[in-house]
């Protein structure tokens, strides 16, 4: 059972169907500009959406808004401090402006950025600083049926390549995200990162985390790696922090807050052009962009989030509800992983073509017939077509994640999301597909607008 009971309670909204395609066609069927009191049932993200604990609310009433050298500032960088063994701790309104500000400083026009898989606004950031990201998953990762335990690690031997090879004076980074949010929320062996951590250190390469999910990896870590499974989710993470020259962090996952973040790192040249950037563009370095009140209850959440009974359930309403989803006839990227399941839209979908947004028709359903929202990880997000409309690029896989927020739904919300996927799955021939009216250069799927495609088409 939950290791909490539940102290303050919010309504959640019911709509009827036709308020909910009167909903899409207004949004031109972009499920990122639906409002939150049109949705029922809320997974199109884990980030920012968990709910805080009272020791947390208890933090934040003891915020010290001070603009320089708060108390809440130094609580904040004693936690993260003691959690990662970092020498430099710069705090952040959230992971993507970490990012923004490392790869700014760090890279440029003709560097590479190499990773197990960039997400789509570490991609951007990237490009956005003139540079290459390229992802570099390991084989096992191209199975989604596969219950290898750890599909989320860097390739090894291609990484070894790259750095040995031609390319290899173009570096500039690599960045192993825990877990690997891109490729399916799959986890990250100790021993992969200590391998990586060995490769970077011996060419000379800075080698970072991307520490958004660090406490579910380790978790998954202790549950499946040989020589682990006697450790603490705290014991992992700690060692896994100092295997690298530094992080950025999303804390709006693990952290289990509604915004923040911070970078971490040894180098302190590195962190003195951070720093400078960060005040230019973010606020002062000790409390770059945050209220104290929010680094206060970041550094609660931080020492909340190791704690075994915790992550013990988190594992367990994931996998409570892949049994669902399974029942109900569909398939999920294998194995289920702790902050989202991955549905396999092109497998329940096979009539719809990559350039048709089979991901995105599924998450349209999801919403029409159960007001559940979720995020398309297919060909609308990484697939590509030519100024004609004519597709160039598909995804491997077309996926649809629902992410699942931290102590925030019940079994009874997940038995209402394998309920609605049985209801589709029962009809799944007559989905329509999509196709894209309107789209951005970069990161189109936030944006996009897009319309029915009717079948046959």
């Amino acid at each position: 059972m939950e290791p909490y009971r539940i102290k303050v309670v919010e309504p959640i909204p019911f709509t009827t169907r036709q308020q909910r395609e009167e909903a899409l066609r207004r949004v031109n069927y972009n499920l990122f500009d639906l409002r939150a009191e049109e949705v029922t049932i809320d997974l199109l993200t884990d980030s920012g959406t968990g709910a805080l604990s009272a020791a947390q609310q208890a933090a934040g009433m003891a915020g010290d808004e001070s603009y320089s050298g708060s108390r809440s500032f130094y609580r904040f960088h004693e936690v993260v401090t003691e959690l990662t063994g970092y020498r430099h701790i710069l705090p952040a309104h959230q992971g993507r402006a970490a990012e923004r500000v490392l790869f700014s400083t760090l890279l440029e026009p003709g560097k590479l950025a190499l990773s197990n898989t960039h997400f789509d606004t570490t991609r951007a950031n990237v490009e956005l600083a003139g540079a290459e990201a390229r992802d570099l998953p390991c084989p096992e990762a191209k199975d989604i049926d596969s219950p290898s335990p750890f599909k989320g690690n860097i390739d090894i031997d291609e990484l070894r390549r790259i750095l040995t090879g031609p390319e290899g004076h173009r570096v500039a980074m690599v960045v192993t995200t825990i877990t690997n949010n891109g490729g399916g929320g799959q986890p990250v062996s100790m021993e992969n990162i200590k391998q990586t951590s060995a490769l970077c250190r011996a060419h000379g390469v800075p080698f970072f985390l991307d520490a958004a999910r660090f406490a579910e990896n380790a978790w998954l870590v202790t549950r499946n790696e040989w020589g682990y499974q006697d450790r603490t989710p705290r014991q992992v993470a700690e060692e896994a922090f100092r295997l690298a020259d530094g992080c950025v962090m999303s804390a709006k996952k693990d952290g289990i807050v509604h915004i923040g973040g911070f970078i971490g790192l040894n180098d302190g040249e590195l962190a003195q052009r951070c720093e400078l950037l960060l005040i230019a563009t973010e606020g002062f370095a000790t409390y770059g962009g945050l209220a104290g009140r929010d680094l206060d209850m970041m550094a609660q959440g931080l020492t909340e989030v190791t704690e075994p009974s915790y992550l013990a359930e988190r594992a367990e309403i994931a996998s409570y509800l892949a049994h669902r989803v399974h029942a109900a006839g569909v398939d999920i990227l294998e194995p289920p992983g702790m902050h989202a399941l991955y549905l396999n839209a092109g497998r329940l979908l096979p009539h719809i073509p990559p350039h048709n947004y089979p991901g995105h028709a599924l998450a349209v359903q999801l919403y029409l017939v159960g007001g559940i929202r979720s995020a398309e990880l297919g060909s609308l997000y990484l697939g590509e077509e030519d100024e004609a409309g004519n597709p160039t690029k598909s995804a491997p896989y077309e996926l649809v994640r629902l992410a699942l927020p931290r102590r925030v739904y019940t079994r009874s919300h997940y038995d209402h999301v394998g309920e609605t996927l049985a209801v589709i799955a029962k009809h799944a021939g007559s989905v329509q597909g999509f196709r894209i009216t309107e789209q951005s250069p970069i990161l189109r799927h936030f944006r996009a607008t897009l319309e029915p495609v009717p079948l046959g088409y």
